[in-house]
């Protein structure tokens, strides 16, 4: 199963995939050539496949638990200064995609959208410590009744260029849900209250959709 931001971007891929070996087979005299071009040209085609699936995932959902927007890596677990929408001390969890990743953001709590926010910016690599507050990206805010209020944002890095978020102000919202997209290479940080269980360590591998990063 593929996701839709990427139904576009795969059918153009597979007219010049088919495009490609057709030409090279006519116009390339050279066989061992020929036969490069076209073995190039489809590993980039399965790349783009892999790079927009969207596995289906079984969320078990709760909200007393925070679970992982997206597949990657922890790279961040600390107290920060949230300045954007609470102006206090929240406990930030960034999680980095690799353009090998799934990219589907998923809702890591159900709830109302409370607050959903794009903001233009620059495209530092993903894991800038300024890449937050400087790079290109969406800020919104969940709500439910056991966590209060809880935000992530999605971050475009030095290759992603484009953030797709579904989260609309005043909207319910499942847990664990399609929330959007980041295309090709990421990164998502969580606010969390400072009473939260962490359960989750740095460079750990997280599964989006299903694994358990935090409980209150």
């Amino acid at each position: 199963m593929f996701h839709k931001e990427g139904f576009k971007i795969i059918s153009i891929s597979t007219f010049l995939l088919l495009a490609i070996i057709i030409a090279a087979d006519k116009y390339i005299e050279i066989f061992w050539l020929t036969k490069i071009i076209q073995l190039s040209f489809l590993i980039f085609y399965i790349l783009i496949l892999q790079f927009f699936r969207n596995p289906t995932r079984k969320t078990i959902r709760n909200e007393q638990h925070i679970i992982a927007p997206v597949d990657g890596k922890v790279v961040v677990i600390e107290e920060v200064e949230e300045t954007e929408f609470f102006n206090d001390k929240r406990i930030q969890v960034s999680i980095f995609m690799s353009p090998l990743n799934v990219h589907v953001t998923r809702y890591p709590i159900g709830g109302t959208v409370k607050y959903s926010k794009y903001h233009p910016g620059k495209y530092l690599v993903a894991w800038h410590p300024k890449a937050s507050t400087q790079n290109e990206r969406t800020t919104i805010v969940v709500e439910n009744n056991s966590f209060g209020q809880i935000l992530y944002r999605q971050i475009a890095g030095a290759v992603a260029r484009r953030i797709v978020n579904y989260a609309v102000e005043g909207e319910k919202v499942s847990q664990g849900s399609d929330a959007g997209f980041i295309k090709f290479g990421s990164r998502v940080d969580i606010f969390l209250p400072t009473n939260s269980k962490i359960n989750v360590s740095l460079n750990e591998t997280v599964k989006g959709g299903e694994q358990i990063i935090a409980t209150i």
